[in-house]
């Protein structure tokens, strides 16, 4: 539905006072609105288009695998250290 020409002006005057008023807020808004356009056009891709992780993605993935190495790492670690102490006190008796 299509505005009044009454509605429109009284729109472009609100508009023009509160960009008078406070510059700082339409500063924000101008930003905001950037922020909003950028992010719907990353959206719109076309079908079947792969959408890559975000680097903190790959960055958290990569940071659990290498924990989840180290962990496995010292555990195997410690099973043979285990298993070395339990053969040389089964030697010692």
């Amino acid at each position: 539905m299509a505005w009044s020409q009454d509605e429109e002006r009284m729109l472009a005057e609100i508009e023009q006072h509160l960009v008078d008023d406070d510059p700082r807020l339409v500063a924000r808004l101008e930003s905001f609105n950037e922020r909003v356009r950028r992010s719907e056009s990353k959206t719109q891709r076309p079908p079947g288009a792969a959408r890559r992780p975000r680097r903190s993605t790959v960055i958290i993935l990569i940071s659990w695998l290498l924990i989840a190495t180290l962990i496995a790492t010292l555990l195997i670690m410690v099973l043979r250290l285990d298993a070395a102490a339990a053969l040389a006190l089964a030697a010692a008796f």
